[in-house]
């Protein structure tokens, strides 16, 4: 059973990665077991669609993912979050060992203050720079909570 459908049926062209016109088509086949399903990507003058093809629309399609503020707050989130993450991870691994601490603290300062130099030397920031710099704030946070846990 194949099942022809275009890209507007699927909403990528809610994210603007394909116009109306477009020749792309996506072909769904699929056998009398579900286990075996295949998507495949065709074009209806050219053949097969190629990856190179299918990598360049990416940019452009998450451009587009991001553009709405809520999404771009949870990112956000998640990277301030992963951030703090780590710094417990290595704190945590690196304490418990009791080896090497000095040049695990050095090689986070070294790494912490990289960060905070890239992102103030732009004149223009990001998405994906703020999303490193909410990384490093989680980062930093992490390891000052980490000390007050110490310190009582």
């Amino acid at each position: 059973m194949a099942n022809s459908m275009a890209f507007t049926s699927i909403g990528l062209l809610r994210f603007g990665a394909v116009t109306k016109n477009s020749n792309f088509h996506l072909t769904y086949t699929s056998r009398s077991s579900s286990r075996f399903s295949r998507v495949r990507a065709v074009q209806e003058n050219e053949g097969p669609r190629r990856l190179v093809d299918i990598l360049r629309i990416i940019p452009e399609v998450s451009r587009n993912y991001f553009k709405r503020p809520s999404r771009r707050a949870l990112f956000g989130g998640i990277s301030l979050l992963g951030g703090f993450y780590v710094a417990q991870t290595i704190s945590l691994s690196f304490g418990a060992l009791g080896v090497n601490d000095v040049i695990a603290a050095v090689l986070c300062v070294l790494i912490t203050e990289y960060v905070t130099r890239f992102y103030y030397s732009r004149p223009k920031v990001t998405f994906p720079i703020a999303l490193l710099n909410n990384f490093k704030m989680g980062f930093t946070y992490g390891l000052f909570i980490d000390a007050f846990k110490l310190a009582s």
